[in-house]
């Protein structure tokens, strides 16, 4: 398994819209091993294909804190969702940064398995957020598109200024 790089905010290639998977094959459950080693080593609990720039529909999520169930959605679709939930999300691709999101309290979803076996998912609490986290990231969408378009900017400089401080320091 190999550790991928994850994409930092506001890296444009977060924007892009991630294409269905035709066949799951070998390639593929590779890219799902190496997604689930990245998203533990990190640590976080989700993570799209499109956050280490693969821009197929493929998440990963695991909400155990032994680390060791993890859920494998490929060309995942919420089929209905209702209540609304406000939670503080935080993301890889946006270090650091913790901020409120309105979303479905409670959706039903469908996808393949990395088997390629299609199946159904009731989800609510923390698992139906972060499921809509996830695909957001297939849609080439951010938690931080939720919010005012000041807080937007604050932490676009924000991560801006931390990469260019870490840039500056690889090459010393």
């Amino acid at each position: 398994m190999t550790t991928l790089n994850i994409l930092k905010y506001p890296d444009s290639r977060l924007r892009t819209v991630a294409q269905p998977v035709d066949v799951v094959n070998d390639e593929i459950r590779q890219l799902i091993d190496d997604m689930l080693e990245t998203m533990y080593e990190a640590p976080g609990i989700g993570l799209a294909a499109t956050q280490v720039n693969v821009h197929q529909r493929v998440v990963v999520i695991d909400l155990s804190s032994e680390k060791n169930s993890p859920l494998v959605l490929i060309n995942p679709e919420i089929t209905h969702k209702d209540g609304l939930e406000i939670t503080e999300e935080g993301c890889l691709s946006v270090p650091g940064i913790y901020e409120k999101v309105e979303r479905a309290e409670h959706i039903v979803m469908s996808a393949l398995n990395r088997d390629g076996e299609t199946f159904e998912l009731e989800a609510d609490e923390l698992l139906a957020v972060c499921i809509q986290h996830e695909i957001d990231h297939l849609d080439g969408k951010v938690f931080v598109d939720y919010l005012s378009s000041l807080k937007q900017k604050r932490i676009t400089k924000k991560l801006e200024k931390e990469q260019k401080f870490e840039a500056d320091h690889l090459r010393l």
